[in-house]
């Protein structure tokens, strides 16, 4: 018996990057960032107040929510589909831990009433815990959960049924209102299909094809990558950029 046949899970090596999942969360990046751009010009003054609750910004804004969280349960799956890697997991789970609370902490001190207590980095924390049920799950059964996760708040609404709390499940018929909230349900489903994605390419052998060295990469596709693969980092400091930004422009040129 060989060493790497009595390796602990945390002791596989790292799965090699695969440059267009890192493509596609810089795009999710770039979208995210554009809707907080239209965000912050409408709390500025520089567009109508209610830009990005209106017309098809709601819905632009669930799609990048919902790439976010599919990207992240493929990204869980990869990263573990030969084995739980514990340290890895349990370091990459404590950061975004992190950075959820760091972000509720802000949020609350800057709009107490509207704080995030449950946005996009808690919603990926949870899954990320939940989704280690549906490493080795079949890909309909991990389907079949997405469908019932995405449906049950409407559900509830149908048969007049609500769960106040925790909140973060949003089961509740009235939630505290949040600048920013995806509770488990339904944000559960994309993460969950994510994985079913991720678990499809592992059986058809895209991954493997696409971790393999490739000769031809070129500086435009590692500077496209680069962002997805800092994503956590630009989510912090994005906003605080924009609105320095902002409130510059707002101080020398005027409002």
């Amino acid at each position: 018996m060989t060493l790497s046949q009595t390796a602990l899970p945390s002791d596989r090596p790292a799965p090699r990057r695969i440059a267009i999942i890192d493509i596609a969360r810089s795009v999710a990046l770039l979208g995210m960032i554009l809707f907080h751009l239209v965000f912050d010009l409408a709390m500025f003054g520089f567009l109508p107040a209610d830009t990005a609750q209106t017309g098809g910004w709601p819905l632009f804004s669930k799609l990048v929510a919902g790439s976010f969280l599919g990207l992240a349960g493929l990204s869980l799956y990869l990263a573990h589909r030969g084995g739980l890697r514990m340290r890895p997991y349990l370091n990459r789970l404590a950061r975004v831990t992190a950075a959820a609370l760091l972000i509720s902490v802000a949020t609350w001190a800057a709009q107490p009433d509207f704080y995030v207590y449950f946005g996009i980095l808690h919603s990926i924390a949870v899954s990320s815990v939940i989704g280690l049920a549906f490493l080795r799950a079949p890909v309909f059964l991990t389907v079949a959960a997405a469908i019932v996760t995405f449906a049950l708040p409407g559900l509830f609404d149908t048969w007049g049924l609500s769960v106040d709390w925790p909140a973060s499940l949003g089961l509740a018929q009235h939630p505290q209102p949040s600048m920013d909230f995806e509770p488990v349900f339904p944000w559960l489903a994309p993460f969950l299909l994510g994985m079913a994605l991720g678990r499809l390419g592992q059986r058809t052998g895209l991954w493997p094809t696409l971790e393999a060295p490739v000769a031809g990469e070129t500086p435009l596709t590692r500077l496209s990558a680069w962002p997805g693969r800092h994503s956590l980092v630009i989510y912090l400091l994005h906003q605080p950029v924009l609105i320095g930004l902002l409130q510059g422009w707002v101080l020398v040129f005027g409002g």
